[in-house]
């Protein structure tokens, strides 16, 4: 099944991890997978998880004035706890928090009212059920898998047990949620403690298709995904095909109160025009409280994002993946028709901003946000040997304060040169 259009063009996704972890601020699961708590301290979150607070609709107009397309709810991690009513299992905020209700569907219900795609998160993993850890893999794809809230014994595996867990856990909750809320995206993790065949992919892929034919599939499915999803850095080199970089405000996924270094608005602007450059995504990351209420420091920081996307609209949406390196020193986007190169500059230019390997004739420079018009020359170039030269775009009298963007409107479709000659 082809991509769906409209997840490659909606370069900003929000990612929300919110879950009984964010009572006493630890991490996500793994908290007490790798010791640092104990499963009974870590799981006497579930008293204290409130949601007292949660309003979805202001969540949903906060990430459409970062301006995102789509958002992404955890709504169960590997700690197994599901955040809406699931009928696979007794543990979830519904039944065993004092939240007592189903928090996704207000979620997916705010993000439609605002024109957002709905995403939902969902961990193959549960280290809080028994039927789990029954089986082993052919080999274990990270050290630390060996543990006994993943897997057995080797010896004490129980074949029948993880059949069942497949079918009324895994295959069960992931039902519920795309009958239930019909998302625009499922959002797997923690596929690596099982082999391909042992998830049986390949059916749950064709499983989820039959029932929402338009859902698009992240690549945490062990080949059967429609995109990758690498995290916390831009790539180098960029993933063949759709992409989606995910990465936190702070250090942290979910809400840690000494999580308090914040990445700043321009460091923001900056990992988002390196991603969308290299034709990717951004799913940014925030970790409300336990009581649903979003950080001021985020919110602050995903208002200013917002504010230079809407400045470069024309930079962001709708275009696609921009110049190799080597022809503008930063990123670049292309607009839809191949007819305009928006250059990023982060650093204030000095007296001249320059386009390497173009043959087209730019008919127009200018700078986003305040349309100021710039001069622009060719130097150099071998005519006979079909080699341009340099263009050369005239510094702007004000920049932008994290990040400005040039429009060169070009003679027609963009056409580079890709030889070895210089100009």
């Amino acid at each position: 099944m082809p991509m769906q259009p409209w997840f490659p063009e909606a370069k900003l996704g929000i990612f929300v991890h919110w879950g009984i972890y964010a009572v006493k601020g630890v991490a996500e699961s793994w908290s007490f997978f790798g010791g640092e708590i104990s499963r009974d301290a870590y799981m006497d979150q579930l008293g204290g998880f409130t949601a007292e607070r949660y309003d979805p609709d202001a969540w949903a107009r906060l990430f459409a004035a970062a301006g995102a397309k789509y958002a992404v709810l955890t709504t169960k991690h590997h700690d197994g706890v599901a955040l809406w009513d699931t009928r696979a299992t007794d543990l979830s905020v519904v039944k065993s928090t004092p939240a007592a209700r189903d928090l996704v569907g207000p979620f997916a219900e705010a993000l439609r009212t605002q024109g957002l795609r709905v995403g939902l998160y969902f961990s193959h993993n549960d280290w809080n059920h028994p039927d789990y850890p029954t089986v082993r893999p052919s080999r274990l794809h990270r050290p630390w898998v060996d543990n006994r809230y993943a897997m057995p014994a080797e010896g004490d595996e129980n074949p029948e047990a993880w059949e069942r867990f497949l079918k009324t856990v895994h295959r069960g909750q992931i039902r519920e949620l795309v009958e239930n809320y019909r998302p625009d995206l499922l959002w797997f993790d923690g596929a690596w403690e099982r082999d391909e065949q042992q998830w049986r992919m390949g059916e749950l892929r064709d499983e989820i298709l039959a029932l929402g034919p338009d859902t698009v599939l992240n690549g945490r499915m062990l080949g059967h995904g429609d995109y990758a999803t690498p995290e916390l850095g831009v790539p180098i080199t960029p993933p063949e095909g759709p992409w989606e970089l995910c990465y936190t405000i702070g250090d942290a996924w979910g809400h840690q109160p000494d999580d308090t270094r914040h990445k700043s608005v321009r460091e923001l602007v900056r990992v988002f025009a390196e991603t969308i450059g290299h034709g990717g995504n951004l799913l940014l990351n925030t970790g409300p409280r336990q009581d649903g209420t979003i950080l001021p420091e985020h919110v602050r920081r995903l208002e200013g994002l917002g504010r230079w996307i809407r400045r470069h609209a024309d930079a962001v949406y709708p275009t696609t993946a921009g110049l190799p390196y080597g022809h503008h020193y930063g990123p670049s986007t292309l607009s839809k028709d191949r007819r305009t190169v928006f250059l990023v500059c982060f650093d204030t230019p000095r007296e001249f901003v320059e386009l390497r390997g173009l043959h087209n004739e730019v008919r127009r420079a200018s700078v986003l946000g305040t349309g100021q018009e710039l001069a622009h020359r060719v130097v150099g170039g071998f005519a006979g040997h079909n080699v341009p030269g340099v263009v050369r775009v005239e510094a702007p009298a004000t920049t932008d304060p994290y990040a400005t963007v040039l429009a060169l409107e070009l003679d027609g479709e963009l056409d580079l040169y890709r030889g070895q000659g210089s100009g």
